[in-house]
């Protein structure tokens, strides 16, 4: 998934950016307002993460505008202020959760699921299609009871195709969920990729269809 992380502060970005993109989603960074308007006018995103207090402005003020626009992408708020009423404050502007400075990484992973499993409706952290498990904490494919482990770019690839079975995506789409801008890949990496999760599901009742000239789809194997 892709996510737009706005933090003035440069070594924090650069763990979270780490850390998230070690379980392979594609993090774009913005150090203040502006830059993080111009990621949101340029790109799509599954989340937001916020800094409170940034170089050109108040990111609670950001927040109001985001959702004034009626612009729904999910937003985890990482802030230092720790009163009850910030909190109480940020969540009635449309945070969908907050996190106090200094935080523990294993906490911001847990949230970004929570927050990612509401947003898509579901109670945990597994999906199925046609008998084939996915899940996504243990980051595998459970096929006929054999557990099949995905890299990590697989695994966020297999979630966007369980996420709306029978659905057709783009290539572009999935380079536009799989990478950030500053990954230097061409479309080509993305037939890799379903190469790879061709293989992975082979045996099983799922395949991933090309449907050509327009993109990609999960459908059941006949």
């Amino acid at each position: 998934m892709r996510f737009l992380l706005v933090e003035d502060n440069l070594e924090l970005a650069k763990a979270v950016v780490e850390c998230l993109g070690l379980d392979g989603h594609a993090i774009d960074h913005a150090e203040d307002i502006a830059a993080a308007q111009a990621c949101i006018d340029a790109a799509s995103y599954d989340l937001i993460l916020l800094d409170i207090m940034l170089p050109d402005g108040d990111g609670r003020d950001f927040l109001a505008r985001h959702r004034r626009a009626k612009n729904r992408t999910p937003v985890i708020v990482l802030t230092a202020r720790s009163q009850v009423s910030d909190r109480v404050g940020l969540l009635d502007l449309g945070a969908d959760d907050y996190l106090t400075k200094p935080f523990d990484f294993s906490e911001l992973e847990a949230r970004v699921r929570a927050v990612l499993r509401r947003q898509g409706g579901v109670a945990n952290n597994s999906r199925s299609f046609k008998g084939v498990i996915l899940d996504s904490t243990l980051g595998a494919i459970m096929i006929n009871g054999e557990s099949h482990t995905l890299r990590n770019r697989e695994l966020r690839l297999l979630e966007v195709f369980f996420s709306a079975p029978e659905q057709i995506f783009s290539k572009s789409h999935l380079m536009d969920r799989l990478f950030s801008f500053s990954d230097d890949v061409s479309e080509n990496a993305i037939e890799v990729y379903i190469g790879r999760l061709r293989k992975k599901l082979e045996g099983s009742d799922a395949k991933i269809e090309t449907v050509r000239g327009l993109g990609y789809r999960l459908v059941a194997e006949t």
